[in-house]
């Protein structure tokens, strides 16, 4: 019998969901610190059929959690523990921001999904640099090579900076934190920094990610870093078609499809529509994004093919979703949105799943 669906129901339901999110964190880093996920790796850590090897790197599951959980870095080790193939961090900025005003993250329980205008809240490059570092050291003496947990660093725009000097605060983040990534991600799909998402065009995200990719080779020579670029869902399929050329073109490793979305209808909400005009802007992931979601990792397929690998997140649930997506062509598929609504342990089910499936 599962008791978070209760704890949820009657304690964090009724709470800010940002202060929820906080004290979860919490509660995850706790069962590090107090050895309780050590004692539990049996049940939390995939099985090893799961293997997989995408862009040159052993991931021990293909299941990963999506960046906006950890901004900053703090949680790796802790967040790793609890069963997931990958981390990705961040989104971490050239500088430290603050991020939007609050109330900035809302709840639709009822669509199991969420509403963020969080606005890349995190401390900068240089304070998330030695996380990393550290905790990369931490896994790699803690796991065997072959299923040492994955960490990605996805990185963003700082607000204040204006979006003709963009390349020049991406690349900030690239100097500190390629060196300790296993893979980076280059972020220009959020609807929560103004202007972003217009690095979306291939003009302005050709030298852009051309930028990104010639700086990591040049601090990190002797080690490839996988570079991905993430979209968001919003984008015409024609659109989808270009970025997914252009990451040809420019011999990316990746493309991760999709990040949150600013549409509200055709979503087949069943909160109350009042409700969702009032929350106002930000993007929305969760359960309703699924089908879209799908659609943009079909599109993706048809054009790369096996050239580039495929990252699909966006309504992801449980170990059907996940292999539903492998089915559908994605090499690697990451979850957020469920993990709030199900529970540090949702993750370990969704590999025993998977192997089940497999089996």
């Amino acid at each position: 019998m599962r008791i978070y669906p209760t704890i949820f129901k009657l304690v964090f339901e009724k709470m800010d969901p940002e202060k929820a999110h906080h004290i979860g964190f919490w509660g995850v880093q706790t069962l590090k610190s107090l050895g309780i996920s050590r004692a539990l790796r049996s049940y939390l850590q995939p099985d090893a059929s799961l293997r997989t090897r995408v862009m040159g790197i052993d991931f021990p599951s293909p299941f990963g959690l999506a960046a906006g959980f950890d901004k900053g870095g703090k949680g790796i080790a802790a967040l790793a523990a609890l069963g997931f193939g990958h981390v990705e961090i961040g989104t971490i900025t050239g500088q430290a921001q603050p991020g939007n005003p609050q109330p900035r993250l809302f709840r639709l329980v009822e669509d199991r999904a969420v509403i963020n205008r969080m606005g890349f809240n995190n401390d900068g490059a240089a304070a998330a640099g030695p996380r990393v570092a550290a905790a990369r050291a931490d896994l790699e003496a803690e796991y065997p090579a072959s299923s040492r947990p994955v960490i990605g660093v996805n990185i963003g725009k700082t607000k204040v900076v204006e979006l003709e000097n963009a390349i020049d605060d991406y690349l900030i983040s690239t100097r500190t934190l390629a060196p300790q990534a296993d893979y980076l991600t280059v972020n220009v799909s959020s609807p929560n920094t103004p202007g972003l998402r217009s690095l979306q065009s291939i003009e302005a995200l050709r030298p852009l990610l051309a930028a990104v990719r010639a700086e990591a080779d040049k601090v990190v020579p002797n080690r490839h870093v996988p570079l991905t670029v993430k979209i968001a869902p919003d984008l015409a399929d024609e659109d989808v078609i270009e970025v997914a050329r252009l990451a040809k073109e420019l011999k990316l490793d990746g493309v991760i499809a999709t990040n949150t979305t600013i549409a509200r209808e055709g979503l087949g909400l069943r909160s109350d529509m009042s409700k969702v005009k009032n929350i106002g802007a930000g993007g929305l992931s969760g359960a309703p994004l699924k089908p879209r979601s799908l659609e943009v990792l079909s599109l993706l397929k048809k054009e790369i093919g096996d050239e580039l690998a495929i990252i699909s997140v966006g309504g992801v649930t449980d170990a059907r979703d996940v292999q539903e997506r492998l089915d559908a062509g994605a090499d690697l598929v990451q979850g957020y949105t469920a993990f709030l609504y199900e529970g540090p342990f949702w993750v370990a089910r969704i590999n025993r799943g998977l192997a089940k499936l497999r089996r």
